[in-house]
């Protein structure tokens, strides 16, 4: 008879069950709900103390103004990306020059593309390059 250590009882094996608690991202209006919880369900003879009450708020202030911040940024970057054609499209007409193979290629922009968020430029040697490419624009 033989004594082992049953190897599905190593900590290695051990994976703790999931928590679902539903959304894992607490927003401004879980903060309010907490907080009026806090405030209905405290101790009448020892109540929340203002300099408490104020400092709750004030973070509740904060959270609300990140998300707002957050927003506008995600606003701000998604404008600037939609524009992006539209900057490119200055070049038409310029000579660009971007690195190939240790070799410096240039051609004129003939025109400007957007394909899967990415910006190409047609030159008027035939060519097709990703404008991220480019290290030189210059006037003809």
């Amino acid at each position: 008879m033989t004594n082992g250590i049953d190897s599905s009882l190593l900590l290695d094996n051990y994976k703790p069950p999931e928590r679902k608690t539903g959304n894992q991202i607490l927003g401004k209006d879980d903060f309010l709900k907490i907080l009026l919880v806090q405030l209905q369900n405290q101790d009448p003879l020892n109540p929340m103390e203002d300099k408490e009450f104020i400092a709750q708020m004030a973070s509740f202030s904060s959270l609300e103004q990140m998300i707002n911040i957050s927003s506008m940024l995600e606003q701000f970057i998604k404008t600037q990306h939609d524009h992006a054609l539209l900057r490119y499209s200055e070049w038409i007409g310029k000579n660009v020059y971007w690195q190939e193979d240790e070799n410096t290629k240039s051609g004129i922009v003939q025109s400007v593309s957007q394909k899967d968020q990415q910006i190409f430029l047609e030159l008027d040697n035939g060519t097709t390059i990703k404008a991220s490419l480019v290290v030189k624009v210059e006037s003809k």
